[in-house]
């Protein structure tokens, strides 16, 4: 049983159904995000390197389908026809990195229509989720205002697999480290990490923690302080510290309490003790809200470490995303539905300076002075090209943000640009929507 079992019971028998009744022309589905999630002037585009690898493998396999018949509690036999399919469409998407903004498509599936209904749930998954994360880094970015930023994330995660993938996306969006070995390894990212509570009060007192520790990590270390008192806790460090002569490089870091008021004191200390080349890291708790706030108030803080807020994206959890049809067999087609219609087609955005951006069509030209941000990276179920490095997905991303409009930037209350909607786009909305409300009578009045 292979990751394509992940997936809603609807799509295998929806793509079943299509096999049986022989839809398999080419399909046209787009993904994107119906709103912005409440305190977001922006998103991040993130998941599409992780959506084309699971593209590339994905086929149904014998103990797949035996799956499927179990979960349907039919013989295998009638799942037959889902046995070997595999992914040999096309996709275009927004590259990860770039800002994209509610209503725009992050990335569209053409395929065979069992093939690009089957992978709707995963996708969705994935883009989901990174895209999720990375836009709540990023505002982080934002809010250390040139501060460096370090990955905590791991211990309280969703989960291993989530955590390496916030790893990634945190480097993608400027952090300087990540404290997840397996992450820094596999992505090349600096590990960075200090100590714990637990091997503070292993030792009779604190001041024998840190000279042990300074023993066995003889290059500068980061003293956590704040196990009992953290303002004795730095003047214990400060003392150790100048004690073996170590400076520059070292840090403390603070992990509870008033951080902002906890910052100046130990700022004030260590500078009395002639340790004004010791850092001072701040954790515990931390969002993009704490960071800015602390920065706002001027906390001599050096560096921060975020984790479980991040990593959970704890005020903002999820997307309002949609994985919709657009097209099939090449007939434009839409979703009516009250507050969940759809536009038909596939399209394209072109954005403009100040990221003005416009929805439009696939297949129009670009209004003069914009940049298509979908571009083709799977073709016949293959990558166009090599798999992308975090090096150019954050030179993306840091262009992009350099083009943010001031509003959209703020931590508090931002204000997000709407995109604008072309006119070949405007005019094939309205035409689908009068041939589906001739047919089926959807949009007349009911009267009693």
């Amino acid at each position: 049983m292979s990751e394509v079992t992940t997936t809603d019971l609807y799509e295998v028998t929806t793509a079943l159904s299509y096999l049986r009744e022989d839809m398999r022309a080419p399909a046209t589905f787009s993904l994107f995000v119906r709103d912005l999630p409440p305190g977001r002037g922006f998103l991040v585009a993130a998941g599409l390197e992780t959506a084309l690898d699971f593209l590339s493998r994905f086929r149904v396999g014998r103990s797949d389908v035996q799956a499927f018949a179990e979960a349907l509690r039919r013989p295998a036999e009638d799942l037959e026809p889902l046995h070997g399919l595999s992914f040999d469409g096309q996709v275009r998407a927004v590259p990860e990195g770039r800002l994209v903004f509610a209503g725009e498509p992050l990335l569209e599936v053409t395929a065979p229509l069992p093939q690009a209904q089957l992978v709707e749930t995963y996708l969705l998954s994935l883009v989901c989720h990174q895209t999720v994360i990375a836009s709540k880094a990023a505002r982080c970015v934002l809010a250390a205002d040139g501060r460096p930023l370090v990955d905590f994330s791991l211990r309280r995660g969703h989960g291993p697999e989530a955590s390496l993938r916030t790893a990634r996306l945190c480097a993608m969006v400027g952090f300087a480290g990540t404290s997840n070995v397996a992450a820094a390894n596999r992505y090349g990212i600096p590990a960075v990490g200090t100590m714990t509570h637990a091997y503070v009060e292993a030792f009779p007192s604190e001041e024998q923690a840190f000279r042990a520790f300074a023993r066995t990590h003889p290059g500068p270390v980061t003293l956590l302080v704040d196990t009992y008192d953290s303002d004795h806790g730095v003047a214990v460090a400060a003392r150790v510290l100048g004690d073996l002569g170590l400076g520059r490089g070292c840090a403390i870091r603070l992990d509870s309490g008033d951080l902002g008021a906890l910052a100046r004191r130990s700022r004030t200390a260590l500078d009395a003790a002639g340790l004004a080349d010791v850092r001072i890291i701040a954790s515990g708790g931390l969002d993009e809200y704490g960071v800015d706030r602390l920065v706002r108030q001027g906390a001599p803080i050096d560096a921060y470490a975020v984790g479980t807020k991040l990593s959970t994206a704890a005020d903002a959890p999820y997307l309002d995303a949609a994985y919709k049809l657009v097209e099939y067999d090449g007939r434009p087609v839409m979703k009516l539905s009250p507050a969940k219609a759809t536009a038909p087609g596939p399209k394209q955005v072109f954005r403009g300076p100040g990221m003005r951006d416009v929805v439009g069509l696939a297949n129009e030209d670009p209004p003069g002075g914009t940049e298509p941000l979908l571009r083709t990276v799977m073709r016949g179920g293959l990558r166009v090209e090599p798999p992308e490095t975090l090096a150019a997905a954050r030179a993306r991303f840091e262009a992009d943000l350099a083009a943010l409009p001031e509003e959209a930037r703020r931590v508090e209350s931002p204000v997000a640009p709407v995109p604008g909607v072309s006119t070949r786009l405007t005019v094939l909305t309205t035409v689908v929507r009068h041939r589906i409300e001739a047919r089926t009578g959807a949009g007349r009045t009911v009267r009693g």
